[in-house]
């Protein structure tokens, strides 16, 4: 029988995804437009969710634990509002913007900063504060969370319980949003193609 993963590695995975897409966008250049508007809509996407769900389930749990850790979900909290806060400026500009690299720069260095934190100190206090079946609980209620938070930052949103049960609601609208961008794209791609086919038959 496979191990179930617990809180921490739900977590930990989540962000090694990002870092694979910082890697990613450090290696291109400005020239790769189309690949780096990819890459930071897959950030936006992960990194949204992310804070979801660790907002939803893993930051309240920790802050019953202790009062060292509610320290540290509250400085937590705040380095979310910042990365949020980036991730709605990006939502609105293009790889074309002047300071779209440098926002994104910025914004690398403060998620590596906030999992500097995290993985260094809050997870090992979450371990000690937490029993093993408990961050099994968590951590299953975090994957279960995914499928259900929002997939696009809302910084002005409530980030604490209970009021951020809202963005439930909110994850509904992201993915009705999400699908009618991929039918955009996928319609334009189509228009493309039959204009080239018109052309090379002219």
């Amino acid at each position: 029988m496979a191990k179930r993963p617990d809180a921490i590695s739900v977590l930990v995975e989540d962000h090694r995804t990002v870092e694979k897409l910082f890697k990613r966008f450090e290696k291109t250049t400005d020239r790769a437009i189309k690949t780096r508007a990819d890459l930071v809509a897959r950030m936006l996407r992960e990194l949204s969710i992310h804070a979801a769900i660790e907002e939803q389930l893993f930051y309240p749990r920790l802050r019953i634990a202790g009062e060292k850790l509610k320290d540290e979900v509250l400085e937590g909290l705040e380095e979310h509002h910042v990365v949020k806060e980036l991730l709605a400026e990006l939502q609105r500009m293009t790889p074309e913007t002047e300071r779209f690299e440098a926002k994104v720069t910025v914004l690398m260095e403060n998620v590596r900063h906030h999992i500097e934190e995290e993985e260094g100190e809050m997870f090992p206090r979450a371990r000690r504060a937490l029993t093993a079946d408990e961050l099994v609980d968590i951590g299953e209620g975090l994957e279960a969370l995914k499928t259900l938070a929002p997939t696009r930052p809302h910084p002005d949103a409530p980030d604490e319980p209970p009021g951020n049960l809202a963005n439930l609601g909110v994850a509904g609208l992201d993915r009705a949003r999400d699908s009618a961008d991929t039918v955009v794209q996928a319609t334009g791609r189509v228009v493309r193609h039959v204009r080239d086919a018109v052309g090379r038959e002219r």
